[in-house]
């Protein structure tokens, strides 16, 4: 039982009238109405943004359907995120909150504020490394009924996985949940077909999946090794006691101690942000491709110098991939030549085996690239009929460049290896573009799930990990830790666990500190760790098989 006054205790009996429980009702009043005044000014800036979008490209109707189905996708994209802020970022405010560094009311509503810049200021690249580890014919048509049984099934999943932990106060991974569940719909979607999963026939990007599944396995292990030796360290240098003490009741600790918690709170609310945001914005730029392609398939902010510059670096491209050697080398063109580029292409991406028709096929689809982008000069006023198909051009022939690109057993001339640099990178950037009003749209459903739900993973965090009770110096080292650890993530591009960085910080000072660990705790975090990937497969793949039957 936690004594009154303790942060995460419940509030005392008392008289409902007095001070204490005034305040308390002045102060959920103010979450409430920040709560709501946030939420009231994101639908209405996301829908004032949306309809201005779609009718700047002359589309000022579209059918009840497809409305109904980007309606109903934007609402379970948002609540993805929304779900992840409660979830996750609980993990953020646990030491500020734990060690009476801040009260709850304050610390969750700083915590949305440095999440939600945390999205504003993202660089999209997380955001579109998860979007790579779709099939890649869902991608093409996402739009289409199977690319809105891709989306539902694998968010919905995400979100009941996240909701049944959050509910048993374990902090798993929405990180991991998602990646399972693209996983379980590119499984589903390959035993659909017929296809042998275990091969690159199954359309699965193993690679891709086996990079992200690299950096959810060793963040833990770095979270966990690196917070005990910046523990180790802060008790060599700093022989202050107050800091290796734990929290007392209704006591603030040391001004410093306060401060470099509320520093470190706010790095991984800010950390989780740039990197958590990501993942919800990637799935809806999706949904609005597929639903919205006039205004959304192709970056419109582009200018038309830089859009000259684009057709310019395309024909570079296709003059030198023209010129170029067969690949593989001594393999004879004419035989496999005659099958259309976008077939040729869409089988390699698909399977990532490299033949002699791939090279002629990508030089094909650039010219053909150049040629359209040229002929209309921007972006913006290319006509309806031609955007989806140049928009997925240019997505098989960046993803064709990338996969030349990581190839080590082929040889690419030096100087056509630059030009498909530049050219890809191009493409990213007329394709992989993320607009304001949805980076502000994840931002607002983060931080208001921040405000939410947090004491049930602050409990696990602050007294279920170690025999003890967390101190000062525990909590500032796996915070600090985090903070990096993800910052380094989102540099990379790679989407990392704010929830098993932390954890494992924690479980890692624990140790290092002679504490003792509750083995109850730690087995039931690696058993939601390790049931997350199977459960999320299982869930989407499952929900993916039926929404295909309904659509």
């Amino acid at each position: 039982m936690r004594p009154p006054g303790h942060p995460l205790a419940p509030p005392a009996a008392g008289d409902p009238t007095g001070p204490l429980a005034r305040a308390r009702r002045r102060r959920h009043r103010i979450r409430l109405a920040v709560f709501l005044t946030m939420l009231v000014a994101g639908l209405v800036f996301t829908t004032y943004s949306l309809v201005r979008d779609v009718g700047r490209t002359g589309e000022h109707s579209m059918a009840l359907l497809p409305f109904a189905l980007l309606v109903i996708a934007l609402v379970i994209a948002l609540g993805f995120e929304f779900v992840n802020g409660f979830h996750d970022t609980a993990n953020a405010v646990a030491t500020v909150i734990y060690t009476n560094s801040l009260p709850p009311s304050i610390a969750v509503m700083w915590s949305g504020l440095f999440n939600f810049l945390g999205v504003l200021l993202s660089s999209g690249a997380v955001a579109f490394s998860i979007v790579s580890l779709l099939p890649v014919e869902l991608i093409l048509q996402v739009g289409s009924s199977a690319g809105f049984a891709m989306v539902f099934a694998l968010l919905i999943a995400a979100i009941v996985w996240n909701l049944a932990t959050w509910w048993l106060g374990l902090p798993a991974s929405s990180s991991h949940t998602l990646i399972g569940s693209i996983v379980g719909v590119g499984l589903a979607n390959a035993l659909m077909r017929g296809r042998d999963v275990t091969s690159g026939a199954g359309g699965i990007d193993w690679g891709q999946v086996t990079t992200v599944g690299y950096s959810l396995l060793l963040s833990p292990i770095i979270g966990f090794g690196c917070a005990a030796a910046l523990f180790v360290a802060l008790k060599f240098c700093v022989r202050n006691p107050a800091l290796y003490e734990s929290p007392k009741p209704r006591t603030p600790p040391p001004w410093w101690i306060r401060g470099l918690l509320i520093l470190t709170c706010t790095g991984v609310s800010f950390a989780h942000g740039s990197n958590d945001g990501q993942k919800g914005m990637g799935l809806i730029m999706l949904i609005l491709v597929g639903t919205v392609p006039m205004a959304y398939a192709l970056n419109h902010a582009m200018p038309d110098a830089q859009v000259a510059q684009f057709v310019a670096t395309a024909q570079t491209a296709q003059r030198s991939l023209a010129a170029h050697p067969p690949l593989p080398a001594g393999v004879a063109i004419a035989s496999t030549a005659t099958a259309p580029p976008r077939d040729v292409l869409t089988a390699f991406v698909r399977t990532e085996t490299l033949t002699a028709a791939v090279v002629p096929a990508l030089s094909v689809l650039t010219g053909d690239i150049a040629q359209e982008v040229a002929s209309h000069g921007s972006f913006a006023r290319m006509p309806a009929t031609s955007v989806t198909n140049v928009r997925n051009d240019m997505y098989l022939a960046a993803e064709s460049i990338r996969l030349l690109e990581r190839r080590r057993d082929t040889a690419i001339a030096p100087d056509t290896a630059r030009a498909l640099h530049a050219f890809r990178a191009q493409l990213d950037e007329a394709t992989k573009y993320i607009p304001f009003w949805v980076k502000v749209a994840v931002a607002i459903a983060l931080g208001l799930g921040t405000m939410v739900g947090w004491r049930r993973i602050v409990v696990t965090v602050g007294e279920r990990i170690g025999k003890k009770h967390l101190t000062y110096a525990q909590g500032a080292s796996a915070e600090l830790v985090a903070m990096a650890t993800i910052g380094a993530a989102d540099l990379y591009g790679l989407p990392v666990s704010t929830t098993h960085v932390l954890s494992s910080g924690v479980a890692g000072t624990m140790t290092i500190n002679g504490s003792g660990l509750q083995w109850d705790t730690i087995r039931n975090l690696l058993l939601a760790w390790a049931l997350t990937l199977p459960a999320a497969i299982v869930l989407a793949g499952g929900l993916y098989w039926a929404f295909r039957q309904v659509f």
